[in-house]
Order: structure tokens, then sequence, then C-alpha cells
């Protein structure tokens, strides 16, 4: 097992280096720069080459991008051109919101994508399950401002039972942090709840249509033995596959949401720092988002092996 894991985090360091690189690589290729947005329309080409010389962008590319990697496996992202300070302590201020709000998605998205899932193999070509189906093609098909809008439109302003937009921190309580994180979250969840519940229902079906299942079933097996010893069991690794992916697209899927609703966290930090050019706290933040989205991937891949011995072994024989 130990084997197995090792290999696995090594796997990942190629693909941090290029998701770097290739962060690196857009943010310099944007038009303009820190120097033209911080001195303004008016400055003279002679100004805006001085303040690059300070900032130290008249490096060339690649010592620039090197220097950046070998200190951001420090842990040292650079300074804020226009926040102030360091952008590690920046992002600790911004990050908090984000993860609240992955949270609290990524629970409702596997909770109602699970139910939908389990529901449907209940009632399996009943027009219960045709419905179903129906929902989640919908529900991925369409946008997550969309679903924001119309969240926005019932809750917040027909019904008036949760706020429009805004947001406030734990420390103000339980209470008042989930009702300002509700909609926001029903929001960004429900494509990925959709896409939860369509592909476990797959996964499900595949071992349904097993002829051991057939043979439980005529020797008198409960439905709910035969879900929870052989159905569910045998459709783990797929089901939590798409739970991993969901999480991980629950926070690009912030940035637009969070904007929405006025949620301080990584999404509006990016949007803003875009505007800006800011290029150290973009490259932060698309780094944080990256590296959290291969490491879900990797924990993902890793439960493969405790679920079933037999991945970790083939993956041996491979090497």
């Amino acid at each position: 097992m130990l084997k197995y894991l090792f290999r696995r985090i090594i796997s990942v360091i190629p693909v941090i280096l290029i998701v770097t690189f290739l962060i690196f690589s857009i943010m310099h290729s944007i038009p303009g720069g820190p120097a033209s947005s911080i001195l303004g329309l008016e400055a003279t080409p002679e100004e805006v080459a001085r303040l690059n010389a300070q900032l130290g962008l008249d490096q060339p590319f690649l010592k620039q991008y090197l220097d950046w990697l070998f200190k951001a496996f420090k842990g040292d992202l650079g300074e804020s051109y226009f926040m102030g300070g360091p952008v590690k302590d920046i992002l600790v201020d911004y990050i908090r919101a984000t993860v609240s709000l992955a949270l609290v998605a990524g629970l409702i998205s596997a909770i109602v994508g699970m139910t939908f899932a389990i529901i449907s193999i209940f009632y399996r070509n009943t027009v219960i399950d045709k419905l179903i189906v129906t929902i989640n093609l919908i529900g991925q098909g369409v946008p997550s401002f969309v679903i924001s809008l119309i969240n926005l439109i019932i809750f917040a302003v027909m019904l008036k039972v949760l706020p429009v937009s805004g947001y406030r921190p734990l420390s103000m309580g339980w209470s008042e942090h989930l009702k300002y994180l509700i909609l926001p979250a029903m929001s960004i969840s429900i494509g990925q709840a959709a896409y939860i519940a369509r592909m476990s229902r797959a996964a499900m079906i595949r071992i349904l249509d097993q002829p051991f299942i057939l043979s439980a079933t005529l020797k008198g097996v409960s439905k709910w033995h035969l879900f929870y010893h052989h159905i569910l069991r045998n459709s783990l690794v797929p089901i939590i596959t798409a739970i991993g992916q969901s999480l991980g697209s629950l926070l690009a899927g912030s940035i637009i949401v969070e904007t929405i609703f006025g949620i301080p966290g990584l999404g509006q930090l990016l949007i803003n720092s875009i505007s800006r050019r800011d290029y150290a706290v973009i490259q932060a933040v698309i780094l944080v988002i990256s590296v959290t989205y291969i490491l879900i991937n990797l924990l993902v891949d890793i439960s493969y092996a405790l679920i079933d011995p037999r991945i970790r072994y083939e993956g041996s024989d491979q090497s």
C-alpha cells in the first residue's frame, strides 16, 4: 500500500509543474500588465519600464517563472501589487468563504445525487425513474448562473426566506453562516447533484444486470440487503469517482456564483485581480484551485486501492 501511495504522489508532481507553467505563461501573455494598471493610462513608457524593473517584470520569462516556482514551493507566493501584503495572507482571508461554500454545496450534491440514484434503482423503468433521469439531464444542462438567478427570484425575491446576497463568517454563529450559504450552495450544487445521480445510477445498473444479482433475487434475498451488500458495494469505485470530480468542479464553479451572490471568496478575489492585472494574486488563486483539484483526484485514486485491493496489485504488476 505504501508503494502504491508513493507512486501516486510522485505522479502528481509533473502535473503540478505543468499547471504552474501554464498559469505563469497565460498571465504573462495577457496584454498590459501590473505596471500599466498601477500607473494609469497617462503613464509614459519610461515610467512603465521603470516600475517593471522595480517589480522584476523586466527579467527573462524563464527566470521569472523559476524564481516564482522556487518561492511558491517554499510557501512564498509573492506580494500583491494592489492589496498590499503577502499573497499568502490575502488567500487565507478569502479562502474561508470558498471552503465553506464548497463543503455545503458538496454535501448537498452528494446527498441529493445519491438519493435520486437510489430511488431510480428501486423504481427502475417506471415513471419515477424516467422523471429523475429527465431532471438529471436538465440539471446538468442549465448553467450555474441561470440556476443562481432562478433561485434568487424564487427564494430571495418572491418567498423572501433567504438573503439576496452577502456573507456572514462562522464566528457570527452557525445559523447566520448557513443562511447566507444555502442559496449559493444550492445554485452551484444542482448540476453536480445531477451528475452524481446519473453516474451512480449507471454504475449500479451495471451491477444490477449481473447474473449473481438475479441468482440472489431468486434465493429470496431482500431488496435492501441486496442493494447494500451487493449493488452499492460493487459500485463504490465509479460513485466515489463521480463525487470526487464534482468536488473539484465545485471549486471552479464557485467563481461565478461568488460573484453573483457577493461572497468574498477566491472567485471574487480572482475576478477583481484579473481586472487589475495583479499577477501574483491571479497565479496564486489558480494554483490553489488547480492543486486542490489534483489532490482531490489523488485521494479518490488512493481510495480505489482501499476499496478494491485488486487495483493496487494491478498497478504494481504494470510497473
